[in-house]
């Protein structure tokens, strides 16, 4: 049971833990989303935003708390120069997590996490809309393919081939019924 226990140890001791996020949120930054599972994004939410709010003010101090947790040059200087400016009106809320389905290895539930405002069009994708057929024969296009041909005496003989080559459904059930038709006797038993 997890009585009483205000973070997830994600199944590490602390020190492993902590290099953990900090890897983390320091590829967060740079590269402004990553794919993770759903416990490990959720925990790296709670550890890069209080940073991401620190980095609003751009002083040596907070820049040096800022270093203490993410320990890469790289990552400070890219939230202090690229990531802060373009946070600075936003009252809190920095990263967005949005879950992507089941990993196949040990079916996961992994997700996307990712700083809201470098997001660019990657709400929830949008589900295609199936696009519905109808079961009919192709005496239509085969009409619509011999007008063509009338017109283009080259594409004649590859239309009379796709005609030859296209069965009504009546013929395609006629050479199957015989097959359908065949009953085998039952077989003699040797007690008898």
């Amino acid at each position: 049971m997890r009585h009483n226990r205000a973070i997830n140890h994600l199944g590490r001791q602390s020190g492993h833990r902590k290099a953990m996020l900090s890897n983390m949120a320091s590829s967060l930054i740079l590269h402004k989303q990553i794919e993770t599972t759903l416990a490990k994004a959720k925990a790296l939410r709670i550890y890069v935003e209080p940073l991401i709010t620190k980095s609003k003010e751009d002083t040596t101090h907070s820049r040096r708390i800022v270093f203490s947790y993410l320990k890469q040059k790289e990552a400070v200087s890219e939230l202090f120069r690229v990531v802060a400016p373009k946070i600075a009106d936003r009252p809190g809320g920095y990263t967005r997590i949005v879950r992507t389905g089941f990993r196949e290895g040990d079916a996961a539930d992994m997700a996307l996490i990712q700083l809201v405002d470098f997001a660019e069009g990657a709400e929830a994708p949008a589900k295609e809309t199936k696009k519905t057929t109808t079961r009919r024969s192709g005496a239509k296009k085969a009409a619509a393919t011999e007008g063509e041909a009338t017109t283009n005496p080259a594409n004649k003989k590859s239309v009379s081939r796709k005609a030859n080559s296209q069965k009504s459904p009546n013929q395609a059930a006629t050479k199957a019924a015989p097959a359908a038709r065949k009953v085998q006797a039952p077989r003699k038993s040797g007690n008898s």
